[in-house]
């Protein structure tokens, strides 16, 4: 029947699954997460979930690897305690940028990702903005990658910023940073920039496109160590920009990245509450930005069997 499913939430996403259940009127199910001294997991499920459908919330953010294997736990468990399926909800998925072998003797990381969650027994994946789309492809389950775009865009149109311009930071992120600049019905330009290893560290860039006079917003999909966004916002600045904001999916953010945006000319970075704990420090130029109305909305068209693409519009 319609709307006969039982929502649950991983260690990672107590928060945000408490709010998305909230949203959709009901109350998460009983379960634990035990951590023993050598550093094992434990889940259990505390109530009889036969013959139901399962909606599980988990991220994978810090720490990916314990939080990760928690999910596949979790998994497993519903699998085994015979619930009819388990759609994993994970409002950010680690390991996404590991999608590629772009040098030798690496691991495609993200794909050794999608094969343990399908052995785990997985029936859907729903998750929000992969880092590159082709991660759907990695999977034989269906896959939901959700936008936080809309989510975010109403919060910036709400402070009532004149004169904006989008700004997408590097060559890569130009086709979702033109997707901004529609929803937001404002100009775009493109920062190219030039990083010599995996570290968050630029060491050139150039504005292409005129950000004089204007209050710029650069868009991603995620931070770590804001190391990208506050070189960007310097160059944005010295180009004659009036102001500088920014807009990220996931804000994962590290201590280094509090001092970072404190001494950065940017006012304001829009996050969403994909990531757990790591928004209170930083609460003077962070505003988190919900997306468990997104998420909830997924769950009831899913469990409705009723088309999702009316979140993707």
């Amino acid at each position: 029947m319609p709307d006969d499913f039982l929502l649950f939430a991983g260690s990672a996403s107590r928060r945000l699954g408490s709010h998305i259940a909230d949203n959709l009127g009901i109350e998460l199910g009983n379960s634990e997460t035990l951590r023993f001294s050598e550093g094992n997991l434990f889940v259990r499920v505390l109530e009889n979930v036969r013959g139901r459908d399962v909606f599980i919330v988990q991220g994978t953010a810090f720490p990916a690897n314990d939080n990760f294997m928690e999910l596949l736990f979790w998994i497993d468990a519903f699998k085994r305690a015979s619930a009819n399926s388990v759609t994993a909800v994970i409002p950010y998925f680690s390991y996404a940028k590991g999608d590629k072998k772009d040098e030798p003797r690496v691991s495609i990381r993200a794909r050794v990702c999608a094969d343990a969650i399908e052995a785990a027994g997985v029936d859907r994946v729903v998750t929000l903005d992969l880092h590159t789309p082709q991660l759907q492809g990695f999977f034989k389950v269906p896959v939901d990658d959700l936008y936080a775009l809309g989510t975010l865009c109403e919060a910036i149109s709400a402070d009532g910023i004149d004169d904006l311009v989008v700004v997408s930071p590097d060559s890569g992120f130009v086709k979702k940073a033109r997707q901004w600049a529609s929803r937001l019905d404002v100009p775009r330009v493109v920062v190219d920039k030039f990083r010599s290893d995996h570290t968050e560290r630029v060491e050139s860039a150039e504005v292409i496109g005129s950000v004089e006079g204007m209050n710029a917003l650069i868009v991603d999909d995620f931070t770590l160590s804001a190391g990208t966004l506050t070189a960007v916002s310097e160059v944005l600045v010295a180009q004659g920009a009036r102001s500088v904001r920014a807009a990220v999916t996931h804000g994962l953010l590290t201590e280094e990245a509090g001092r970072r945006l404190d001494a950065s000319p940017i006012e304001r970075l829009f996050v969403t509450d994909s990531v757990e704990g790591q928004h209170s420090a930083f609460a003077d130029k962070v505003q988190t930005v919900s997306v468990a109305g997104l998420f909830a909305e997924a769950i009831r068209r899913i469990s409705n069997h009723e088309s999702l693409t009316v979140l993707f519009d």
